[in-house]
């Protein structure tokens, strides 16, 4: 795969806008993160509905597209902490149900109407609700306060690191899997994504592992912490590449390059996203059995 700079140019100028965005909603407070994962939840969703339309050449009610929609919202707002309490009124306690059953009552009227539905087409869409909407709950769940016992001492991790590492991890797999691909890659990972290569795929996870370990060892001096963040880039960078060619697949078998047009030279909320799909629950794993 040949190095284009102009490519690269649109491709870096509109990452930086979109990673100002990003840190905005990741750093501003835990209100800001769940605007920002609300809007992507339903970003996601209104893409991955599209490509399972093309892919089973079918079309669902609008009712039902916002049943699934708002039914998977209100399963992220179950993963919603005391960290979203205002005056001991709690989104997951007071507004999770409520949403999930509005979901259920819109998809129940689109399904009764004239609409023909396709079983497939219709249990494709509902995995939505794993793919989408449990995976941006799973990150919901990783942003907070985290107590870690290690030799009979208690550290607490603060809010967003676990998040912000994973999503750091990405970029730097993303971006290095890119640039080493360019210059160096012969061997195609795979049919479902032509232009990745092994090389490329290598360079970047191992990239993405010492970069994120730099930054660990340096920024926090604790051993057990820059192990654990290691880790967790090596987990997302993996689990991130298998992500990207999901979604690769998904786009392949509804016949579109990209599943929106979100960014210029990046595709939709899917393209971008794909990677942090997988890679939050295999994370979200690995902390709960490994870190707490």
């Amino acid at each position: 795969m040949a190095f284009n700079s102009a490519v690269f140019k649109t491709r870096a100028l509109t990452a930086i806008i979109f990673a100002a965005v990003m840190l905005a909603g990741l750093l501003w407070n835990q209100w800001s993160f769940l605007v920002l994962f609300s809007i992507i939840h339903f970003g996601c969703w209104w893409e991955y509905l599209k490509l399972t339309e093309k892919i089973h050449n079918t079309s669902f009610h609008p009712y039902t597209k916002l049943g699934l929609m708002v039914m998977g919202y209100g399963m992220l707002l179950w993963f919603c902490g005391t960290a979203y309490h205002i005056n001991n009124y709690g989104l997951k306690e007071n507004i999770s149900l409520p949403v999930s059953a509005a979901g259920f009552a819109l998809l129940v009227i689109g399904i009764f109407q004239r609409n023909v539905i396709q079983l497939k087409a219709f249990a494709m869409a509902a995995l939505g609700l794993v793919y989408i909407s449990l995976c941006w709950g799973l990150m919901i769940g990783l942003n907070g306060t985290m107590d870690v016992h290690v030799r009979d001492t208690m550290y607490v991790i603060s809010d967003n690191l676990i998040a912000i590492t994973i999503i750091v991890a990405i970029w730097i797999n993303d971006t290095m899997a890119y640039i080493v691909g360019s210059f160096i890659g012969k061997t195609p990972l795979s049919k479902i994504s032509p232009k990745k290569t092994w090389e490329g795929t290598i360079g970047g996870i191992i990239l993405s592992i010492l970069v994120v370990g730099l930054i660990a060892y340096y920024g926090f001096q604790f051993d057990w912490l820059t192990y654990h963040l290691v880790i967790i880039a090596a987990i997302a960078a993996i689990a991130g590449t298998f992500g990207d060619l999901l979604e690769s697949k998904l786009k392949r078998m509804a016949g579109v390059k990209d599943s929106g047009s979100l960014m210029p030279g990046h595709g939709g909320f899917l393209d971008r996203f794909d990677s942090l799909l997988l890679a939050t629950p295999f994370v979200w794993l690995y902390v709960c059995f490994f870190m707490q």
